[in-house]
């Protein structure tokens, strides 16, 4: 058995669970990383639309600011600042460390195209987001980030803690260990756990839980016990309890 069952929530247990079930999706089942960046991408903007619908930003058009990390998680999150552009948000990405990669210069050109600017400083005081942003999407680290956190993502948490707006994290708040936790980092008011929740969930106390990225095969739920619950209808997200 790989889960935890914590309370109606089963959890991956360990980091290695979660990266054995990546590697297996695209060696054995021949996904390549770009389409399950796209579907995890799509699920966070779906996530992200129903707990924050435009009507609840204070300001219109709802700004949204994305900080990307240099690996997968932001590649996620560049999808998912594409599609909130299509859904009508506007946003607005950091994107301080980009990989020179075919894949992630791609996403970035897309958001460049549909007119979706990149900061190149991120903004020093907390007030500024609070006042530029109805809602912060932390796009950092994802499960498999381990060790110190270098700068200047290290400054950048420390000033994403004080903000007041909403954070919504995808897939594991940055700073945190995937099994641990860590009380003295970001608190999201979002959790968008992808394939499964990770272990550090049990530690979130935010508003909204949802799970995303509707992409698993039945073959490889069963192999892992992944017994996750049904989403609903054709929904590639679903509001966890």
């Amino acid at each position: 058995m790989i889960l935890v069952v914590t309370g109606r929530l089963e959890l991956l247990r360990v980091q290695e669970e979660a990266q054995a079930i990546d590697q297996e999706l695209f060696t054995e089942y021949k996904f390549s990383v770009d389409q399950l960046m796209e579907l995890a991408g799509l699920s966070c903007a779906t996530a992200i639309a129903k707990a924050y619908p435009p009507s609840s930003f204070p300001n219109s058009p709802p700004t949204v600011l994305i900080v990307c990390g240099p690996g997968n998680n932001g590649g996620d999150g560049l999808v998912c600042a594409r599609h909130l552009k299509m859904f009508g948000y506007e946003p607005t990405v950091h994107y301080p460390k980009r990989p020179g990669k075919a894949l992630f210069e791609g996403l970035t050109t897309q958001c460049q195209k549909m007119d979706i600017p990149f900061l190149s400083e991120f903004p020093s005081e907390a007030t500024l987001i609070d006042e530029l942003y109805g809602l912060v999407v932390d796009a950092i680290f994802g499960f498999s980030f381990k060790g110190a956190v270098r700068e200047p993502f290290g400054s950048i948490l420390r000033t994403l803690e004080q903000v007041t707006v909403p954070i919504a994290s995808i897939d594991i708040p940055s700073g945190w260990d995937v099994e641990k936790g860590n009380p003295d980092s970001i608190q999201p008011d979002m959790l968008i756990s992808l394939t499964a929740p990770k272990k550090a969930a049990q530690h979130f106390a935010g508003r909204y839980h949802f799970l995303g990225g509707r992409f698993v095969p039945m073959a490889l739920q069963q192999k892992y016990s992944l017994h996750l619950p049904p989403y609903p209808e054709t929904d590639c997200v679903l509001q966890l309890p």
